[in-house]
Order: structure tokens, then sequence, then C-alpha cells
């Protein structure tokens, strides 16, 4: 069970981190994050944090118990 927390976290994380990329590059306005460089760079941390968080614990989930 807690390997899907994780790997639904880190899939949050990494939508997000799209999400305030792509503001901070001008693609998504609407917001004080549109055309800031600097929410990119936030938004790429966060999107490697999310694949740091979730790849591992969907790799361990898909594997199965260890015996």
């Amino acid at each position: 069970m807690k390997n899907w927390l994780l790997v639904a976290g880190g899939a949050v994380l990494v939508l997000v981190g799209v999400l305030w990329a792509l503001q901070g590059l001008g693609y998504v306005g609407g917001s004080f994050m549109s055309g800031a460089k600097e929410w990119f760079v936030i938004g790429l941390v966060a999107v490697i944090a999310g694949l740091g968080l979730g790849v591992p614990a969907l790799r361990r989930q898909l594997r199965g118990p260890r015996r």
C-alpha cells in the first residue's frame, strides 16, 4: 500500500512540475508565474523529484513481495 502512495505522490509532483515549467516558459498564462524563468527551474526540480520518488516505488510494486 505504501508503494502506491509513493507512486501517486510522485505522479502528482511530476504533473505539478510540468505545469510550473510550462508557466515559467510562458505557455500557460493567467498567473504571476507566467513567463517567470525561475518557475521553469522550480518545475524541472519538481519533475525530477517526482520521478525520483515514484519510479523506484513503482518498480518495487511491480516486482512484488520479496521472499
